[in-house]
């Protein structure tokens, strides 16, 4: 054991490590919590505890009545903060000043790579734009979390999604405030052939106008 490390810490690491070893993925299901503790010689309530530790990552998943399964998150290895502080008044304008600086290179990346998988995502949501905005409600395939995952970059995907995952609400203002639905599609869908058609300097030029007109109508 690590030193400074708890036995369900440990124990969270050795229930990976099945997951990893039987090359489960997401919806696989685990063992029972009585069957893992006789495995490594451990209560049930200390099972359960490191479980609860992965469920808080997204890398299992409780089912009432069912059991544990392997959760979509088990592959991710940069995670938003499950306990982020409350909103702050300046929330909207850091949120969108901060993807300024990181969206457009990403955006050239996509241009560049145009990854397969990625870029499927990001015509899937390229319509969502039209969408307005529905209480706290977000879709399920963001557009900008797709257009990093086109870079084919995974952890550049991580990074967009767990910022606009533990800055949700501000997303969500954003896009209230923000709500031009047809110019912001027509932002995504010249994006989204810049992407498609490889040219990276305009992808990220693109990228770049079009953040930065939300900026300017949410005044950041």
């Amino acid at each position: 054991m690590i030193a400074g490390e708890t036995l369900s810490e440990r124990l969270a690491d050795d229930i990976m490590d099945i997951i990893r070893t039987g090359n489960l993925g997401p919806g696989d299901q685990l063992a029972s919590s009585r069957d893992l503790a006789r495995r490594f010689e451990v209560t049930t309530p200390t099972v359960r505890e490191a479980l609860r530790r992965l469920e808080a990552t997204g890398a299992v998943e409780f089912r009432h009545g069912s059991g544990t399964y392997v959760g979509a998150g088990v592959g991710r290895r940069l995670l938003a903060n499950p306990h982020r502080p409350s909103r702050t008044p300046d929330g909207v304008h850091e949120l969108i000043r901060a993807r300024l600086v990181l969206e457009p290179p990403i955006a050239a990346a996509a241009a560049r790579e145009r990854d397969a998988a990625g870029l499927a995502m990001l015509a899937e949501s390229v319509t969502n734009a039209l969408h307005p905005p529905v209480g706290d409600l977000r879709p399920a395939v963001h557009f900008h979390v797709a257009l990093a995952a086109t870079s084919g970059n995974a952890l550049l995907r991580e990074t967009v999604e767990a910022l606009l995952h533990v800055r949700a609400h501000d997303q969500v203002e954003i896009r209230h405030r923000y709500d031009d639905r047809e110019r912001d599609h027509a932002e995504h869908v010249a994006l989204l052939e810049a992407v498609r058609g490889g040219d990276p300097d305009l992808a990220e030029r693109l990228c770049r106008e079009h953040l930065a007109s939300i900026a300017a109508a949410v005044g950041a």
